[in-house]
């Protein structure tokens, strides 16, 4: 009875944002019961909660070897294993979590995460839709099948959805942030509940955050400008206080970039993969890859991968990195090393259950652009695009997105100029080694004549032109980047320049920029 009493207690301390004291309770009834399910399903619910996959990996496991049958472990490690850029385990998990979903809508939501990540957007919309039918006043489940909607194109029924969770929870932040992305602002009737809401000061700092990118946003379309940015500052001051960047190890990293990979080191003799299906698109975020994604997607020959962290990983995996960082010195330099013909080979294994049944597929990763040099030794057949944008159009665009787990550089106008500055300086170094290795083009170019750019990115791909590549709006497939609703328009230029709305507001970056050397007229 008393180690019921003490999971039931772990529980609760979960939910109300203690998780240690959770761990706690765990760690009482594990050692008196090792083979206990519900108390390594918490120690995994635990480490989520910490950010340590790792050990919520062997937790939920550990419940899956004492209870085959436990559909919420499964749908957890569904979930990990994706993260961990694994997805035949995922696969596997994956399989199991519905065989005993058993109408749990939390396994059900889960699934439709896991199918979502696996890139099976019309399952996964299927199985958030039955999370929601099974509890039908869970937000949260509410605005998952949202996002999946608004991820498929299916715009109205997504608003409708978030209509829905805001009756139940009139305050929901995320809902709001993505209702107003959904279309343009033609009333100031959702700002004014937006600014309601936060004026009341009750959020949390990540809630907040989404209150003031969805009320910058529809600012930003009634064309107030400077009230648009000042609630993109808020939000990016919110943000920026929740997450940790370690701006001398970028920049260590970068340094590590240059010193690493010469011209004489990609020359020297080596085994490779052969495989010429990959192409990837990379360079900052925000600067119309999602774009040149669903032009070179709309061909019959090429399948749309989404944005892969199967390179990465595999690279960590054959370095045996174990740092914390995501990108360190240390890794890049050990990248050097390894050996290029399996980490090609286990690039395309790991990548195989998301690349489609076409010739080649597209990873459509940004951040790639830092393993430019990998690529082209361990996938010499592969393709490369880089996309370039005018700098103060890129910084800005970024800086007013919302992201998930990624660019923490983006919410600080000086650390953001001072991250693209390293970023334009290593392509700048990159195009002088290995510029014939890969196809620069400009979003401004592909923006003002789409026709002419298209063909060019398809001559360079080697492929047969097809007229569909000029309507990419028109494709059916899911996307799942911040561009989700933009891409479903014809290419156009208004986002061309629009940095200058906020000359006044974006000097710091200006002067950042400037003070670095990079060219602010100019997008290569």
């Amino acid at each position: 009875m008393w180690m019921r009493d003490s999971l039931k207690e772990g529980f609760s301390y979960l939910q109300a944002g203690q998780p240690e004291k959770a761990a706690e309770c765990c760690q009482r009834v594990l050692m008196s019961r090792k083979d206990l399910p519900e108390a390594h399903f918490l120690v995994g619910l635990v480490a989520l909660e910490l950010e340590n996959r790792k050990v919520a990996i062997e937790a939920f496991g550990s419940v899956t070897k004492l209870d085959v049958t436990h559909g919420p472990a499964w749908a957890n490690l569904a979930r990990l294993f994706m993260m961990a850029g694994q997805p035949a385990r995922a696969d596997n998990a994956l399989e199991n979590a519905v065989k005993y979903a058993d109408n749990n809508p939390v396994v059900l939501d889960l699934i439709g995460l896991v199918s979502s990540m696996l890139g099976n957007d019309k399952d996964a919309l299927d199985w958030y839709g039955k999370a929601v039918a099974g509890a039908p006043d869970n937000v949260g489940f509410m605005v998952n099948y949202a996002n999946s909607q608004m991820h498929v194109g299916k715009l109205e029924d997504s608003a409708a959805t978030l209509r829905k969770a805001l009756h139940v929870s009139p305050g929901n932040a995320n809902a709001h942030w993505i209702l107003a992305g959904l279309s343009k602002a033609k009333d100031r009737k959702h700002v004014e509940e937006m600014q309601e809401f936060i004026e009341t000061g009750r959020y949390p700092t990540k809630a907040l955050a989404f209150l003031c990118y969805g009320l910058g946003k529809e600012l930003e379309d009634l064309e107030d400008w400077g009230a648009a940015f000042d609630a993109f500052a808020n939000g990016a001051d919110a943000r920026r206080s929740t997450i940790d960047y370690n701006e001398a190890a970028e920049e260590e990293m970068y340094a590590a970039l240059e010193r690493t990979y010469t011209k004489e080191w990609l020359d020297a003799p080596g085994s490779s993969c052969d495989s010429a299906a990959p192409i990837f698109i990379v360079g900052q975020p925000r600067t119309g890859t999602t774009l040149v994604e669903r032009v070179i997607t709309a061909h019959s020959m090429v399948h749309s991968a989404g944005e892969l962290k199967q390179l990465g990983n595999a690279v960590r995996r054959l370095t045996k990195y174990t740092g914390a960082s995501r990108f360190s010195a240390e890794l890049v330099e050990g990248a050097a090393t390894v050996e290029f013909e399996r980490l090609g080979n286990m690039y395309i294994e790991t990548a195989r259950t998301l690349a489609g049944d076409t010739p080649h597929f597209v990873d459509k990763l940004p951040l790639n652009y830092i393993y430019l040099p990998v690529i082209l030794k361990a996938l010499p057949n592969a393709k490369i695009i880089h996309l370039r944008r005018n700098p103060m159009d890129a910084c800005f665009s970024s800086f007013k997105q919302l992201f998930a787990d990624a660019y923490p550089h983006s919410y600080n106008q000086e650390e953001m100029a001072r991250h693209h500055a390293r970023y334009y300086w290593l392509m700048e170094t990159w195009r002088e080694r290995f510029g014939d290795r890969f196809f620069d083009v400009a979003y401004e170019d592909v923006a003002r004549d789409l026709e002419l750019n298209a063909r060019a990115l398809i001559d360079f791909l080697g492929l047969p032109w097809e007229d569909t590549c000029l309507e990419f709006h028109k494709q059916k497939t899911a996307v799942t980047t911040a561009s989700a609703v933009q891409v479903r328009q014809p290419a156009h230029t208004k986002s061309i320049g629009r940095w200058r709305r906020y000359e006044q507001q974006l000097e710091p970056t200006r002067k950042a920029l400037e003070a670095l050397g990079v060219p602010l007229e100019t997008s290569t």
